[in-house]
């Protein structure tokens, strides 16, 4: 299966609460997600300059291309389907603006939202999407 890698902090709770969120609406299983604090969420960050150990953003590994930043998150709407796939009319907001966003969420998301003493898991029936 070489399906679209999604590279998140699991400890972070809008970041797993978002994987949650893609595994329970990924109905043709499209996705697989990898946690930065696993070793191939670490190597994929490491191959393409993110810190694992201070993870500034969700990556999108598909083959040789990879989407960071609002552009990943657009990626999943796209690959989610329909109604999500309607974030796509978020392209109309230039991608600096965007990214500006989404990097300020990302250095605040821990403040905002909270931060798990250990990793997040998927339920049993989602486990073999996680690398």
């Amino acid at each position: 299966m070489n399906a679209p890698v999604i590279v998140f902090d699991a400890q972070c709770l809008l970041c797993s609460g978002s994987a949650q969120f893609i595994l329970r609406r990924d109905r043709r299983r499209r996705f697989r997600l990898a946690s930065v604090q696993s070793a191939a969420g670490a190597a994929l960050c490491r191959r393409y300059g993110i810190d694992p150990a201070d993870p500034a953003t969700m990556v999108v590994v598909d083959g040789d291309r990879v989407w960071r930043e609002s552009a990943a998150v657009l990626r999943i709407a796209s690959g989610l389907g329909w109604p999500w796939r309607l974030a796509l009319a978020a392209h109309i907001v230039p991608r600096r603006w965007r990214d500006a966003a989404y990097r300020w969420l990302a250095r605040h998301r821990y403040r905002l939202f909270g931060r798990r003493a250990t990793c997040w898991l998927p339920a049993p029936e989602h486990a073999d999407r996680l690398l």
